[in-house]
């Protein structure tokens, strides 16, 4: 379930988390979204998850390529001057 910029997600066990949302992206040689999420409290365990276009649900990366894609997008965004200036 989406909320403005957050999201409640369940883990294995069932158990819900409201997490925030820090950004979206779309590779379009794999042709998929992607989401990085956070919990509110804990702004530094930052989680990316593909979203699966038939249902809207979170997969989690498996593959170690797209991961290294994931990882190579979520630091170029980190290390962006104007976004962080926006963000804070």
């Amino acid at each position: 379930m989406i909320l403005d910029d957050e999201m409640i997600i369940t883990n294995e066990s069932g158990e819900e988390k409201v997490m925030k949302i820090l950004f979206t992206y779309e590779s379009e040689q794999r042709h998929k979204e992607y989401v990085f999420l956070y919990e509110k409290d804990n702004e530094e365990n930052v989680l990316v998850f593909a979203v699966n276009e038939k249902d809207e649900s979170l997969e989690e990366i498996e593959d170690d390529e797209e991961y290294a894609e994931a990882e190579e997008v979520f630091n170029a965004y980190m290390n962006d001057e104007k976004i962080q200036e926006i963000k804070n």
